[in-house]
C-alpha cells in the first residue's frame, strides 16, 4: 500500500511573492510567467467506518483549450478520507505550473478504492476517475508570482451512492475554495470523550467537522459571512443541540469561539 502523509493544516498568509521554476507543462504557454499552486485534501463527515480513495496523479486544466499540466511531485497514496476531518488535511500537491486561466483540478485515481460499512470492505466504484479523473470546477486565474493554496472539500456523504445490488459507486462531490479567499472557525468542545459534529452555514454554504480527540475542531474554507454554528453530540446520547448565532467570519482570519459544553 502506498505511504499515507497527512498534515495539520494551519490557516496562514498564503498569498505571497514566490521563486519561479522549471514549466512542468506539455502544452502551456509560459509567456505569462509561473505561479505557485498547492494543493490539499480534506473532508466533510460522512456516516460509515472509512473510505479510502487512491489518489494517483493531479492534473490542471487551462481555460479555451486542451493545455494542461500534470504535476511532477504527487503525495499519491490510499487516504481515508473520513481521517481527514478537525482540520487536518493531506498536502497533495505543491509546485510552480505556468500562470494563465484554469478550469479544473483533476484528480487520478488508482484502482485500490474501497468503502468500509459496518465492518466490511466492499470496493467502491470510480467510473472514468482512472482515465479522465475526479473534475472539480475552479474558474480561477493564476497570476505570475503569486502563491494559490486550495483546499479541495471531499463531501462523503454527498459522495457515495449505494446501488440496486449492494455495491458502492463514487459520485464526488468536491467543494474547492482558496485559503486566502476564505476564513475559519474554530474551538473546543467538552467532555473531550463526546465526538461532536460542528457544522456551520451562512444559510448557502454548510460546512461541516468532527472533533478530535482533544476537543478541538476547525471548519476551514468558509466564504466571508456571518453563519451559525451548531454542535450536535453523538445521536445515542440524545444530548441537546447546542446553537452559537451570528458568528462573524472573516477573510484570511481563524474566528476562535468560547469553549462549548454539553
Amino acid at each position: 500500500m502506498k505511504t499515507v502523509l497527512k498534515s495539520l493544516f494551519i490557516l496562514s498568509l498564503l498569498i505571497s511573492f514566490v521563486s519561479c521554476s522549471d514549466d512542468n507543462s506539455d502544452n502551456q504557454d509560459t509567456d505569462n510567467g509561473t505561479a505557485r499552486m498547492a494543493i490539499r485534501l480534506t473532508d466533510a463527515p460522512g456516516d460509515y467506518d472509512a473510505v479510502f480513495v487512491d489518489v494517483e496523479s493531479v492534473v490542471i486544466k487551462y481555460n479555451g483549450n486542451e493545455d494542461e499540466t500534470v504535476f511532477a511531485d504527487v503525495n499519491a497514496g490510499i487516504y481515508d478520507l473520513l481521517e481527514l476531518t478537525a482540520g487536518v488535511n493531506v498536502l497533495l500537491v505543491d509546485e510552480d505550473i505556468p500562470a494563465g486561466s484554469i478550469s479544473q483540478i483533476r484528480l487520478i485515481l488508482g484502482e485500490d478504492n474501497t468503502i468500509v460499512v459496518d465492518g466490511e470492505t466492499f470496493s467502491l466504484a470510480t467510473p472514468s476517475a482512472q482515465q479522465s479523473g475526479l473534475k472539480i470546477q475552479v474558474n480561477e486565474t493564476l497570476e505570475d508570482g503569486i502563491l494559490y493554496d486550495f483546499i479541495l472539500d471531499f463531501d462523503v456523504d454527498k459522495s457515495i451512492l449505494q446501488t440496486g445490488n449492494g455495491q458502492y459507486k463514487l459520485k464526488p462531490v468536491i467543494r474547492a475554495s482558496t485559503v486566502a479567499e476564505t476564513g475559519a472557525i474554530a474551538g473546543t468542545v467538552l467532555p473531550l470523550d463526546i465526538q461532536t459534529m460542528v457544522t456551520a452555514t451562512d444559510g448557502v454554504n454548510e460546512i461541516s467537522t468532527f472533533t478530535n480527540e482533544t476537543g478541538a475542531y476547525l471548519l476551514t474554507g468558509l466564504p466571508e459571512g456571518t453563519y451559525t454554528v451548531t454542535f450536535a453530540a453523538d445521536v445515542d446520547l440524545e444530548l441537546p443541540i447546542i446553537t452559537i448565532e451570528d458568528v462573524d467570519v472573516t477573510i484570511g482570519v481563524v474566528t476562535t469561539l468560547e469553549t462549548v459544553e454539553f
